[in-house]
Formats: structure tokens, sequence, C-alpha cells
């Protein structure tokens, strides 16, 4: 992923990667001096599905190598689905999960 924008507000600020062909783009979100990132987000990053995500996140907390709380954070998101753009509290993970995270899909792929 070649092109970065900058998006800034005054609570985060926000760093949208597109690929190279612009098909795909992360937003990753950055506040507290680290970077957020849902599921979905991860699973385009790292090019693979959410399931395997979820999987490497889930073994992460049950071992007890990270804590829930300090790791998440609820983020409200505004999508699309059908033809509605619709509000959602997401689950969002910090840099401390994501290392982990790509780390163990990296090691399993």
């Amino acid at each position: 992923m070649t092109d970065k924008k900058l998006i800034r507000n005054s609570t985060a600020e926000f760093l949208i990667f597109t690929a190279e062909g612009g098909e795909e783009s992360i937003e990753v979100r950055y506040e507290d001096e680290t970077i957020w990132l849902s599921q979905k987000m991860m699973a385009v990053l790292f090019d693979v599905n959410v399931r395997t995500i979820n999987e490497h996140l889930k073994n992460i907390y049950a071992s007890g190598e990270l804590s829930h709380k300090a790791t998440i954070r609820n983020f409200r998101i505004v999508q699309t689905e059908g033809n509605h753009e619709v509000t959602r509290e997401i689950d969002h993970y910090s840099l401390d999960a994501i290392i982990p995270g790509f780390t163990r899909t990296c090691a399993s792929g």
C-alpha cells in the first residue's frame, strides 16, 4: 500500500492507506499515542479473512498474553449496508494487539 492520506479532527487522527491499484483502503485510527484497527481492517492489511484474525485474537486473550481492557476500545463507525448508512459501535484493537495478531497470522500462513 503506497498512497497515504491524513485526516485530522479534534480528538483523533485518521490515516487512510490505499493499495497501489486503489481497490482497497484501510482507515487507521491514531489516538492516545497508538493506532487502532478493527478485525476487518486487520484482515485487509494482512490479506486474510476476518475469522483468522478473530481466532488469533481469541488465543492471545485466552492465554493471558494481553488484557482486553488495555488493548480493546469501542469506536463508532458509519458504514453502508445495502442502501442505508448505519452507525455501529465496533471493537478496535491497539497496536499492542495488532503486532502479536500479525505475528501469529504470518506464522500460520
